[in-house]
């Protein structure tokens, strides 16, 4: 059975750690291309200007546009090679880190996020838009980024709602990994078809990525709640600090040498109701979960811990939550045929899984949220 696991280069966080970024600029030459939004690199603007200074560094700045298409893309590599930049930066959310990696084809990257809302930091793919923000496809790459750094401080300094989505995402974690250990599902860990002559891009899950995938729940259920009262207060506790790497690190490990399930796709199919779209993406995944444990009739004691989790911090339990108050059997097929299509990971269950099973599914995991929110009883 091949076996495969990918992971960043080196991975490192703490406070104000941001001030060393230009060492880890050095180790590739003297400037980087650095592509964030304005409003992020404003937040950090002080440590930027030190650490140039400090490790006489050059940031080309990219007056990034905000979305990760194929023209950006095209665009920002120009400019690096126009300054020979000797390595990519990608500082921020989502659109400036997947737009980096993009831009870094897997080579010489550095991932810097401001805030802690998905684990997509540590992985080898990113998602392409249009310019007008619609889907357009996912691009993988030879390799997670070389580094990825953690300024805790910064983190801390964000919103709460990024933290606990993150944790919303996290949360996933475990319980697909499982459903896709037990069903013996390839991985995003493996090679893509086709990227090397007689190299098959069909890979299982190590025992290591289900490890830190229950590693990631176990750390969710210890600190979460306290981590959450730190980032209101924007202090960094150690509880803090735990989920930061949970978020992040355990959960981008996990969920890419660990696999994907229903969740996940779930969770995609859940887009097909306007009220989600203003809803972050862990928010949808946290009720995505609950939708999971009911389509595998999961343990009594199990989904009571799971609820009483999301409730503790504040993640949905029910649609409304999720802006849906009201929907009907039929459209809750739309979203499981959406759901179900033949390349979603919810083929990974260890079962044979039909629309109508993940229909009923969301039906029963939104009654159950309801009923839970009023007399805490599974």
């Amino acid at each position: 059975m091949r076996r495969a696991f990918i992971s960043p280069t080196k991975y490192v966080q703490g406070e104000n750690e941001l001030y060393n970024l230009g060492y880890f600029v050095k180790t590739f030459g003297d400037s980087a291309l650095l592509i964030a939004h304005p409003d992020d690199v404003a937040r950090v603007k002080d440590k930027l200007e030190s650490t140039k200074q400090k490790f006489n560094i050059t940031l080309v700045e990219s007056g990034f546009h905000g979305e990760c298409s194929r023209q950006e893309v095209a665009r920002l590599q120009a400019l690096a090679k126009e300054h020979q930049c000797a390595c990519t930066i990608g500082l921020g959310g989502g659109k400036a880190i997947d737009t980096a990696k993009c831009v870094a084809e897997g080579e010489a990257l550095i991932i810097v996020p401001t805030i802690a809302a998905t684990d997509a930091p540590t992985s080898h793919s990113a998602v392409l838009y249009t310019p007008e923000g619609e889907f357009d496809d996912y691009a993988y790459f030879k390799q997670s980024p070389s580094v990825v750094m953690i300024d805790t401080t910064v983190i801390a300094k964000a919103p709460t709602r990024f933290l606990v989505a993150g944790m919303g995402d996290a949360l996933s974690t475990y319980f697909e990994a499982r459903a896709t250990a037990n069903s013996y599902s390839n991985v995003n860990a493996g090679l893509p078809c086709g990227v090397r002559e007689g190299v098959c891009g069909e890979a299982k899950g190590t025992v290591t990525a289900l490890g830190i995938a229950k590693l990631c729940y176990e750390t969710l259920l210890k600190n979460g709640y306290k981590a959450k009262l730190a980032c209101d207060q924007n202090i960094v506790t150690p509880a803090l600090e735990d989920i930061i790497e949970t978020n992040i690190l355990l959960s981008g490990l996990g969920f890419e040498s660990g696999g994907l399930a229903a969740i996940h796709a779930i969770h995609n199919g859940l887009t097909a109701l306007e009220g989600t779209h203003h809803y972050y993406h862990g928010e949808k995944v946290a009720f995505s979960t609950i939708a999971q444990l009911m389509v595998e009739n999961a343990d009594r004691e199990e989904m009571k811990e799971v609820l009483d989790f999301c409730l503790s911090i504040g993640l949905p339990v029910c649609l409304a939550d999720i802006g849906v108050e009201h929907v009907t059997y039929e459209e809750l097929l739309e979203v499981a045929k959406k759901a179900c299509i033949a390349e979603e990971s919810i083929h990974s269950m260890p079962f044979p899984i039909t629309e109508e099973a993940v229909a009923s599914a969301i039906m029963a995991a939104d009654q159950l949220g309801r009923q839970y929110k009023v007399n805490k009883e599974v």
